[in-house]
């Protein structure tokens, strides 16, 4: 099992493309850890913003009576994907790790596939 930090060097060094990821409390909007970003992407601000889609969507599949759950959610920006993908793995029940991908190095199903097994690696 591999802790918050560790987490985080992996995703970026290992995630074609990333270029800042964290670690992210739904129920505060509080990042517990963040890696990357830079005077473009602030990733506190990023979280607190990304906490307002998990909300929405979460209220959203309420109203419609969907019993299923969010894997992931895509954002697709003109330069960039904004992958928020919700933890289910032990300790992860209200996180979510946030991914912040250069589209044009970045590959989206192993972006996908990598962030899974990062997630099953992750103890909080």
């Amino acid at each position: 099992m591999a802790n918050t930090e560790t987490c985080l060097k992996e995703a970026m060094t290992v995630i074609e493309g990333c270029v800042g990821v964290a670690l992210v409390d739904y129920t505060s909007g509080m990042a517990l850890g963040t890696l990357g970003g830079g005077k473009h992407l602030d990733l506190n601000v990023a979280a607190a913003g990304n906490t307002d889609v998990v909300r929405a969507k979460l209220r959203a599949m309420e109203m419609l009576g969907l019993q299923d759950e969010i894997e992931d959610i895509l954002i697709s920006l003109g330069t960039q994907y904004h992958l928020i993908r919700l933890l289910k793995a032990r300790g992860g029940n209200g996180l979510f790790l946030y991914l912040a991908l250069d589209n044009k190095r970045a590959n989206l199903a192993m972006a996908r596939h990598q962030l899974r097994k990062i997630e099953a690696e992750l103890e909080v």
